[in-house]
């Protein structure tokens, strides 16, 4: 049998929307942000009449999405807790335009709560829970939804939820998603403000051991067992993106392969330091000075690390597995060695106060990273911090308005209310950013590179026209508040 022809889609969003870190963050931060649809594009890579369409990144409209069906038999959606709605539109747009094609859901509500993604719209014909990379193959080569594991689906007017299969253990058995950024994509479409640009990112792993309770990827779709490629089979991938992406200017590594076990990183710093190119990765607080020392002498250029908080009891309330002294050793190795640093902060964590906020202030200022990202707790179903927010009555599902901007979905009546949130987030830039010697190296990276100066130039001015925005809705929500007050 001939395979399904079939469409891996990362749906269309708001104008302005952010790609997000993993794979889909439907709406729009700081600064325009756009990371691969790498989990799209195992699968796609095992079905050669298949084709990627990442609508955001290639401003590829729901309109000219939606005509596209009619070229395809099999739809798999990638979708989110924030953008599911728009997601489910698409679907019965899509089917409206070819009734004879199957849609699949995969991304982490479906395992969340399967049932209600089923019931959404009869438009949707199935599910795959979890990782959904040989399920989605299998069925395009004609095996029956019911003996795919992992797989949702209706019969008989009641939904069928098969049991899960094992993880997929031996990863250097996928394929190289890098070819099919190369069939698909156009790698020049994405950037990352603090990544060189263009870039290629791809996974050296799967799962993640640590507990945090925030984080969507291990406790909703990839789990928490820590499975690797071998290095030898990394750098192979690399070398393959060396030759075939001209005029790269990085590789990312957006996983933990650098941050749970020494002898693994010295065995893939190795392999990497043949290549003598350019790289960088996520990193931990935990990973000590010779390691870092090793990644550096590999080509390592820049680590997002993510402090979260420079608070010791919210580390502990979110099982960080991370001390703020930790983070000082960790972060003094790296400017040391002379490893860039892109720092990752969060506003609204469990236990959160207007004093903690000023301690991550001041702990940010005192690290001194060269970049960072500070983002609004967000409680994504499917998580620990989820289940504590609801239990303590503190979620709301909405995390954006009508235009994409976030919204907090965690408040603390009478302590944080969320206009308040919204204001530490500019309040942290601003008082982080606006320093002479964090603006000084902003200046002096644009005076010498033409690429970097109009870039940056763009990234200017969409972070004024956030800020704007921010402050008009802190205004308005304190007025309505007010209004509120004065009425009872």
């Amino acid at each position: 049998m001939t395979p399904l022809r079939t469409l891996f889609l990362n749906p269309p969003s708001f104008e302005g929307f952010d790609g997000g870190a993993g794979s889909r963050w439907p709406s729009t931060r700081e600064i325009e942000s756009y990371w691969y649809p790498v989990w799209l594009c195992y699968p796609a890579g095992m079905l050669e009449n298949s084709k990627v369409l990442d609508a955001p990144a290639h401003g590829v409209s729901i309109e000219q999405t939606v005509a596209m069906a009619k070229d395809y038999a099999l739809l798999v959606l990638f979708t989110s807790s924030p953008g599911f709605h728009v997601d489910v539109r698409i679907a019965n747009m899509m089917k409206g335009a070819n009734p004879d094609m199957k849609v699949c859901f995969v991304g982490p509500p479906v395992t969340i709560e399967p049932d209600k993604v089923l019931d959404a719209s009869p438009a949707i014909d199935f599910i795959v829970r979890r990782e959904f990379d040989h399920q989605i193959v299998a069925f395009a080569k004609g095996t029956p939804l019911s003996e795919l594991p992992g797989v949702s689906y209706r019969q008989d007017g009641k939904n069928i939820h098969n049991p899960e299969g094992p993880v997929i253990e031996n990863l250097d058995e996928l394929p190289w998603v890098s070819k099919v950024y190369h069939r698909d994509l156009d790698f020049k479409r994405y950037n990352v403000p603090f990544l060189l640009n263009p870039y290629i990112s791809f996974y050296t792993t799967r799962g993640c051991p640590a507990m945090c309770t925030f984080c969507l990827w291990p406790q909703t779709h990839s789990g928490h067992r820590w499975r690797l490629r071998s290095a030898q089979d990394i750098a192979a991938e690399c070398k393959y993106v060396l030759e075939n992406f001209p005029g790269l200017k990085e590789i990312f590594f957006d996983d933990d392969t650098f941050n749970y076990r020494k002898a693994r990183t010295l065995e893939v710093t190795a392999e990497l330091k043949k290549l003598n190119f350019t790289w960088s990765c996520t990193s931990r607080v935990t990973t000590d000075y010779e390691t870092l020392k090793a990644m550096k002498e590999a080509g390592c250029r820049l680590l997002i690390v993510g402090y979260e908080s420079g608070d010791e009891q919210i580390l502990r309330n979110i099982k960080k597995g991370a001390t703020i002294d930790m983070a000082r050793r960790f972060t003094a190795n790296c400017h040391k060695l002379g490893l860039t640093v892109h720092g990752d902060f969060i506003v609204g964590l469990p236990g959160e106060t207007r004093e903690t906020l000023r301690n991550t202030i001041n702990f940010a200022k005192e690290l001194d990273v060269e970049t960072i990202q500070v983002s609004i707790a967000h409680a994504f179903p499917g998580t620990e911090f989820y289940d504590y927010a609801k239990k303590n009555n503190l979620v709301s599902i909405k995390m954006a308005d009508d235009e994409g901007h976030q919204l907090p979905n965690v408040i603390y009546p009478g302590i944080l209310e969320k206009e308040e949130l919204v204001e530490w987030v500019e309040r942290f830039y601003g008082e982080y950013y606006f320093r002479p010697k964090a603006a000084w190296r902003i200046v002096r990276k644009s005076l010498f590179d033409n690429h970097e100066r109009k870039r940056l130039y763009k990234e200017a001015k969409d972070y004024l026209s956030l800020r704007a925005k921010r402050k008009k809705y802190v205004a308005e929500q304190k007025a309505t508040r007010l209004a509120a007050a004065n009425e009872t």
